[in-house]
């Protein structure tokens, strides 16, 4: 049985690239470049602000990365001025999270989003109650793709690895669950297309939030079959 959902947070669990592409736009237009439409932003995150903003400031013309060094305080301090900026989470996430707590499924959000800002975001979107490990970008934390952060909070569950489904939407998330040796499946209402999840070897797609249920369900009526559960 699955005891663990460990989920990302921006493009899974909540829309957030509005409030993504508002604090990388007013760091350009201070830089004096244009900003880039909200919708690149899909592209730009997911690997942590600092990339996003080295995304940005490439596609608009800074391919030297000539304003790296002024450019990622500038999103940084942006986006921490207002990290709720059109956030919300999406149509169904809300329910099957409470499904999932009350069926007894340890619930985590890992994330590349600055740890202060990734726990603002989602005790605002769900309370207090809902995730039992919040996990932000912290200097003693490596960054997804690595595993670290995703095999710690198995750890700190008391579970296994092969315990937990990994949940997120882009190459990167596929890369951590597959490497930390989880059950990893691509969710497709999130930045990226459908291609890219089964391109990095997603496990299974799920299409609505609804379908994590039937998801865990299916692995559990699997396992029990095999003897495995």
């Amino acid at each position: 049985m699955r005891k663990a959902c460990i989920f990302d947070l921006d493009g899974t669990i909540a829309d957030t690239v509005a409030s993504i592409a508002r604090a990388g736009n007013l760091a350009l237009e201070q830089l004096g470049l244009e900003p880039r439409p909200v919708e690149d932003y899909n592209y730009y995150a997911g690997d942590g602000i600092d990339m996003t903003m080295k995304r940005a400031l490439a596609d608009a013309g800074d391919t030297k990365g000539v304003f790296w060094k002024q450019g990622i305080p500038l999103i940084r301090s942006y986006f921490a001025e207002d990290p709720m900026y059109q956030v919300r989470p999406f149509p169904g996430m809300q329910e099957t999270l409470r499904r999932l707590k009350e069926q007894g499924v340890l619930l985590a959000v890992l994330t590349n989003k600055p740890h202060e800002d990734a726990v603002y975001v989602v005790e605002t979107l769900y309370g207090t109650g809902v995730f039992d490990k919040i996990q932000g970008q912290t200097a003693g934390m490596p960054m997804k793709p690595a595993p670290d952060g995703a095999l710690r909070i198995a750890r700190e569950f008391g579970v296994a690895p092969q315990e937990c489904v990994y949940l997120g939407d882009t190459n990167t998330d596929m890369q951590t669950g597959r490497a930390a040796g989880m059950f990893t499946a691509g969710v497709t209402w999130g930045f990226r297309p459908r291609e890219e999840l089964i391109e990095n070897h997603a496990m299974a797609l799920v299409d609505t939030p609804e379908g994590i249920l039937r998801l865990l369900q299916d692995r559990k009526d699997k396992e029990e079959e095999t003897g495995n559960g």
